[in-house]
């Protein structure tokens, strides 16, 4: 233990301070459970705090500051997620970079905000009219909360994007003695503006599909951003050639370049059972392993951190296995029909459940029973 300093931390202080590593520099938020860590850590921690009256207007803050140069962050759950996502599609169609933190908990409306949940998947696969993929990170442990948010600031800014990071009450809230010299070094992500004498395209996509960003404060070229269909030169068009070119780049971009921001465990143990997991029921999952092994059951493990688009490694991984048990806290298992779609394999076993953590017991059973 001569290496070790333990503290006693919760994941909301570990997410913000990545993020503020990683470059992220100013907050927007209206506080809500359980992301009430996050908004707290963030006013003392990012150089810039606004305090916003509602979800709505912080969305819409958020991108008048992308738009000017910053990289803003917000936390909040179901409740004020569901009032941003209108403007969530204005930032994907401005491709305005930033990162909105989502602190999950049981539903539907406003549900009970202290009990955790992992039932926003599907919400976040279909948010943008006409099924366009959000770049989304599902936290699992603590180790996440520091390397997954530098992720996602690379992503965001990188993509030219929002981007969602999911989490949980446990997560965010539950604190738990924890040795951070186990957490890697994480250093400022380094931004790039447009820079060269040409008239500048705002649309203009790169090589990766991407367009350069310059911010609208520029005194040297005129920058035009616009939220309606658009071509390169982000003048509106309704459905001409290129402008529709243009719509379609979105989604272009983000599953192009999906190899760059895939992220999973893989736990590999013979080729009879896989558990797929994400979010805070991978903890649960790990344990459950630990004590089928002590039986002699072989079991691997998948934990998806990528979640939205889903990376072809995962199916990969499945293929190898005769039995797939997918390990989720949400009643209709929905990690599994994004992976699955409405009908599930035969070979796919679904462990749910609502208002309360995953029994280890319920994992073993299944296992014993089916595998």
């Amino acid at each position: 233990m001569k290496n070790s300093k333990k503290i006693f931390v919760n994941g909301s202080l570990l997410i913000v301070e990545s993020l503020a590593r990683s470059g992220a520099d100013v907050f927007v938020g209206y506080p809500i459970t359980p992301s009430n860590y996050l908004y707290l850590y963030s006013t003392k921690r990012l150089p810039l705090t606004f305090h916003a009256p509602d979800e709505i207007t912080t969305l819409q803050w958020m991108c008048g500051l992308s738009a000017s140069g910053k990289l803003p962050v917000t936390a909040t759950s179901f409740p004020g997620f569901a009032l941003m996502i209108e403007s969530i599609n204005m930032a994907y169609m401005m491709e305005l970079p930033m990162v909105i933190v989502l602190a999950q908990r049981l539903g539907p409306s406003t549900g009970t905000a202290t009990c955790g949940a992992s039932g926003d998947l599907l919400l976040i696969k279909g948010m943008i009219s006409g099924g366009y993929p959000v770049p989304t990170f599902a936290i699992s442990d603590f180790k996440d909360c520091w390397e997954l948010p530098q992720e996602a600031v690379k992503t965001a800014l990188t993509l030219r994007t929002p981007v969602i990071v999911l989490t949980s009450k446990e997560i965010t809230m539950t604190n738990r003695s924890f040795d951070i010299e186990t957490l890697k070094d994480i250093k400022k992500i380094e931004r790039k503006f447009y820079n060269s004498e040409e008239t500048y395209i705002p649309y203009k996509p790169e090589e990766n599909f991407v367009p350069q960003f310059l911010p609208l404060y520029s005194n040297k070229h005129q920058v035009r951003l616009t939220a309606s269909t658009h071509d390169q030169k982000g003048i509106l068009q309704h459905s001409t050639k290129e402008a529709l070119e243009n719509t379609a780049r979105l989604q272009k971009k983000i599953v192009s370049n999906l190899k760059d921001f895939t992220f999973y465990e893989y736990i590999e143990d013979g080729n009879q059972n896989l558990i797929v997991t994400f979010d805070v029921s991978s903890n649960i999952s790990k344990e459950a392993i630990r004590e089928l092994r002590k039986e002699n059951k072989k079991v691997s493990l998948l934990v998806a951190k990528t979640v939205v688009p889903v990376p072809e490694v995962y199916y990969e991984i499945i293929s190898k296995y005769k039995k797939v048990y997918v390990v989720e806290e949400n009643l209709n298992g929905q990690l599994c029909e994004i992976l699955f779609g409405n009908k599930t394999p035969n070979n796919v076993i679904k462990i749910n459940s609502i208002g309360k953590m995953i029994s280890i017991d319920k994992i073993k059973e299944e296992v014993r029973k089916n595998g």
